[in-house]
């Protein structure tokens, strides 16, 4: 793979772990507080079954997406950190009078360190699984991203 690939996707790749994590931390409608143990297998259940349905998903493929799953969620794991509250965190940087810039600093050094570190196992398992998949069945997969609400809408 070129080297500006590359970078273009784990850069690509990295902005979506850090909107994924602020948006870990804001408000949700569907429920309140992290997500446990069990409600994140819950939902990676559905995730995996909704893809392997919409993707027609043979039990190999269905392998290599458990898999992309599984990187994903180490990855999540990763970002996440030891912290018990991620949103204390974000709080705290504004609690004071001034902004807590070094602590910004901090936060912003772990969770790229986190991000740069799985972010090639990640790449790897997801190109393990498009690659995986046929001509018919990549298509869809470009298709249902430039759908308007994205391919994991309803309906």
């Amino acid at each position: 793979m070129k080297p500006w690939i590359k970078k273009t996707l784990m850069g690509i790749f990295g902005a979506s772990i850090a909107v994924g994590g602020l948006t870990a931390c804001s408000s949700n409608h569907h429920h309140r507080g992290p997500m446990n143990a069990e409600k994140m297998a819950e939902v990676r259940g559905k995730v995996v079954e909704r893809v392997s349905s919409k993707l027609d998903l043979n039990d190999a493929q269905k392998t290599k997406l458990n898999v992309l799953a599984d990187k994903m969620e180490a990855q999540r794991t990763a970002f996440i950190g030891k912290t018990a509250d991620p949103r204390a965190e974000m709080q705290a940087l504004v609690a004071g009078e001034k902004f807590d810039r070094a602590r910004a600093q901090t936060l912003l050094d772990e969770k790229t360190r986190a991000v740069q570190t799985s972010s090639p196992e990640v790449i790897s398992a997801m190109a393990d699984f498009y690659d995986s998949l046929n001509p018919e069945q990549q298509q869809k997969v470009r298709e249902l991203m430039q759908g308007r609400k994205g391919w994991m809408a309803r309906g």
